[in-house]
């Protein structure tokens, strides 16, 4: 089994349509493949439909985005199979609506400062839920005031502080709260690329609030990295997952389809994570009955 975890398409801020992933993943030899794609599961059952005809086993996934207002930085969770995947929507709808809100005003102030129309940005963004940063620059290269998507064109308008900024914040929903919404919806709630925030602590405070994974195999850590998220999963009876993070040349990081996969053994884990847990239930509850 060859399974890639963590994908993008152009329903967000990948490059790629649903059919066109499932042919790179064919040709690329990858079997299994959850699309995680930013706050939206608009693909989720086209993606199931496309994914038999190729042959390729979809789990279906979203990566939501939310705030950890205690270290004032953003963060991202991914959720595996929920068996309510509506009860999502409404996440999902309060982002996106917050997201488009923050795209609008970017929009403007890149129409002021560039010779480009806002219908031209929007025409970047065709197919996705939303306008996102990528967009934008993807518009600046067509018109050669950028030569690439994450430049110091890009770090000039979204990153530093000066007059060239047109970044505009998004209000995400509170960490917690979406860790709550997944596990209310029956999903298998996953902390994206944790050790982009080096913080042992706040793992241990989304464990103790229900996490149920972390992903341990990303493009950007190192196998030290790795082995310790490995160690911290064993040690807390968390599932372990990874992929590559795909999103074209949309992506910061140059990860094609199948570069990083989740061992079969994790695969199994986590497609039958959830029989697990109401096995542990059931026994808890007549262990539990017996005792009175």
């Amino acid at each position: 089994m060859r399974a890639d975890l963590h994908t993008h398409t152009m329903l967000s801020d990948g490059t790629l349509g649903l059919e066109e992933l499932m042919q790179v993943a064919k040709k690329s030899k990858v079997d299994t493949i959850a699309i995680t794609d930013r706050d939206t599961l608009a693909g989720t059952v086209r993606a199931q439909i496309i994914g038999k005809r190729y042959n390729i086993n979809v789990i279906t996934g979203v990566e939501l985005s939310c705030w950890d207002s205690e270290n004032n930085r953003k963060v991202h969770l991914l959720c595996y199979q929920p068996d309510s995947p509506d009860r999502l929507e409404g996440l999902c709808m309060r982002t996106s609506l917050a997201r488009k809100k923050a795209g609008r005003l970017m929009i403007i102030k890149a129409v002021a400062k560039y010779p480009i129309t806002a219908e031209f940005i929007s025409k970047m963004a065709q197919g996705s839920t939303n306008v996102f940063k990528q967009h934008i620059m993807k518009a600046l290269m067509h018109v050669g005031f950028a030569d690439r998507v994450f430049g110091d064109t890009y770090t000039e308008l979204f990153k530093e502080k000066g007059e060239k900024n047109i970044a505009v914040p998004i209000k995400f929903p509170d960490v917690y709260e979406v860790l709550e919404e997944i596990l209310g919806a029956g999903g298998i709630a996953v902390i994206a690329h944790p050790y982009h925030y080096e913080d042992e602590a706040f793992l241990d405070k989304l464990v103790e609030n229900g996490l149920c994974g972390v992903e341990a195999w990303h493009p950007t850590i190192t196998e030290e990295q790795t082995e310790f998220l490995l160690k911290y999963a064993k040690k807390h009876k968390l599932l372990a997952v990874g992929g590559s993070d795909f999103k074209g040349y949309f992506a910061r990081h140059n990860s094609k389809v199948g570069d990083v996969l989740t061992p079969e053994q994790n695969v199994n884990e986590l497609l039958g994570y959830k029989a697990k847990i109401k096995r542990q239930k059931r026994k808890a509850e007549k262990a539990a009955a017996a005792k009175e």
